[in-house]
């Protein structure tokens, strides 16, 4: 049992970014913190920490629940969202990222909350046709070409710069593709997989990529300086994702992949996908919205958080793939069990 009141709280707290925010936490010595998960959230990522943290059972859709988890809280890290770029899941994206994000905001002006942060996305960016890199002073342009995750989370934004509007103090971080050891079959931590089992095919497009501690590590610095009322770009640098792949191919000691994987035939395959996933009711391995997004070319700019936070620095990409790959490589030995990078 504590002997405080936790007054931290983070949502998400078993997921990707929120695991890794809570073992930083605990790591840097802070106590009092609770964190939601959900009754059939897996405890894997959090395994080590979980008895120095206080867990509350708690959708963010669930306002009464929310109502009582916010006791006594005075700093937010809001980490919890649905990520899925299949089709089928866009009124659950809307639901769970959107109005999550609005019960969240309602209750911290509720509660008094000191300060709140919001973990968005860079999908939740405008994109400028005539600037070299995107940047936090974008415009979001409505294009039948976004997913409707970006749509999700830019209206979550909305509804934190709307808290800022009645008075609640707010920041915004937008990390790019967060790379970093975890459960193998989710998000970006398959592409690791491909490399393993020496896909021959790369996707031509071009993107920003960040080591989760790096986001973990930002968050905790801008959420303990007086910064307020703005949003950060999270990215160690632009990459195209054949020079990701084939960085990831040569840490684990396979062929670089060889092919340029076509468009139009991803676009075929994805439309195929989505209708076996419709007759056999699972989820798509490839999607007209993941093919859109590996073959566009976004390059983004990461001087602002360099700027306001003068020690940080990120981690160089290829030592976190590096790194990756040699967890990956060690569990692939034992049915990929779930692994997590160390904070030095």
């Amino acid at each position: 049992m504590r002997n405080a009141t936790p007054h931290i709280l983070v949502t998400g707290g078993t997921g990707f970014i929120g695991s890794y925010l809570l073992r930083y936490l605990v790591h840097n010595g802070h106590s009092r913190i609770r964190a939601l998960r959900r009754p059939n959230s897996k405890m894997d990522m959090v395994a080590e920490i979980q008895d120095k943290i206080e867990w509350v059972e708690c959708d963010l859709l669930d306002v009464l629940g929310l109502e009582e988890a916010m006791e006594g809280i005075r700093y937010v890290y809001h980490c919890a969202a649905l990520v899925s770029m299949n089709r089928r899941d866009a009124r659950r994206l809307i639901e769970v990222n959107r109005e999550g994000t609005a019960n969240m905001v309602n209750w911290s002006l509720e509660k008094g909350v000191e300060k709140f942060l919001h973990v968005s996305s860079i999908a939740a960016l405008g994109h400028n046709k005539h600037a070299e890199f995107i940047d936090e002073n974008c415009h979001w342009e409505r294009s039948a070409k976004l997913s409707y995750y970006a749509l999700s989370k830019y209206q979550a934004e909305q509804e934190v710069w709307r808290g800022v509007a009645e008075g609640l103090n707010a920041v915004v971080v937008n990390p790019s593709v967060v790379l970093g050891s975890g459960r193998w079959k989710e998000g970006p931590l398959k592409l690791f997989k491909t490399a393993l089992w020496q896909n021959p095919f790369y996707v031509n497009g071009v993107n920003g990529f960040v080591d989760v501690r790096d986001v973990a590590r930002f968050m905790v610095a801008i959420m303990e300086s007086d910064v307020s009322q703005e949003r950060f770009i999270l990215s160690s640098g632009n990459y195209a994702f054949k020079e990701v792949q084939t960085m990831m191919a040569q840490s684990l000691g396979k062929r670089a992949p060889w092919l340029a994987a076509p468009t139009a035939g991803m676009h075929v395959a994805a439309l195929f996908g989505n209708l076996l996933a419709a007759l056999t009711r699972s989820e798509p391995l490839l999607t007209p919205e993941v093919v859109r997004h590996s073959s566009s070319i976004s390059r983004f700019s990461n001087k602002k958080s360099l700027e306001v936070v003068s020690s940080f620095t990120y981690t160089p990409l290829q030592e976190t793939i590096a790194q990756v790959c040699q967890q990956l490589k060690e569990v692939s030995k034992n049915g990929f069990d779930t692994r997590y990078l160390p904070f030095q």
